[in-house]
C-alpha cells in the first residue's frame, strides 16, 4: 500500500511516502506553502503521481495531548487535501518529531543550514514511519 506522510507547518510541508515494500518511509520533498488552494492543489497532485492510497498527517498536540491552535489549523488542512483527493486520513501524534530529528541530526554533524533544509521532510518520515509501524502490530 502506497501510503504518504505530512509533517505540515505554517511555512513548509514536509512530505514522505513509503518505499516499495509499503514498510518504510522515505523522504520525498518539503513543500514551501504559498496560500491555501495552491498548498492543496500541489499536495493533491503529489499524492496522485504518487498514486497514494492513504494520506498520514502529523498533529502537533499539546504535552497534555490536547488539541491546540496549531493542531487544529493542521487537521483542517488535512481534512481539505482528504477531501479533494478522496483518500482515507490518519493522524499521527507529532509532539517529539521535529526534536528528534534536530537532535538526530546534530549528533551526525549536520550544519544549522543544512538541517533546516531537511527537517521538514525528516519529521513526515518519523510520522509516517510511526503510523506504519503502528499497523504492523494491528
Amino acid at each position: 500500500m502506497k501510503v504518504v506522510g505530512l509533517d505540515i507547518g505554517e511555512r513548509r510541508v514536509g512530505i514522505a511516502h513509503t518505499d516499495e515494500t509499503g514498510v518504510l518511509a522515505v523522504p520525498a520533498q518539503v513543500y514551501r506553502r504559498r496560500c491555501f488552494p495552491e498548498d492543496i492543489d500541489f499536495l493533491a497532485q503529489c499524492l496522485r503521481q504518487e498514486r497514494a492510497e492513504a494520506i498520514v498527517v502529523g498533529l502537533p498536540l499539546n504535552m497534555d495531548g490536547t488539541e491546540g491552535a496549531q493542531a487544529r489549523k493542521a487537521r483542517e488542512f488535512a481534512e481539505a487535501l482528504a477531501k479533494v483527493t478522496g483518500l482515507p486520513l490518519f493522524f499521527v501524534d507529532e509532539r517529539w518529531t521535529t526534536k528528534e530529528v534536530e537532535r538526530a541530526m546534530r549528533e551526525a554533524g549536520e550544519s544549522p543550514s543544512r538541517r533546516k533544509e531537511k527537517v521538514d521532510a525528516l519529521s513526515a518520515v518519523l510520522i509516517l514511519q510511526a503510523w506504519l509501524d503502528g499497523q504492523s502490530r494491528v
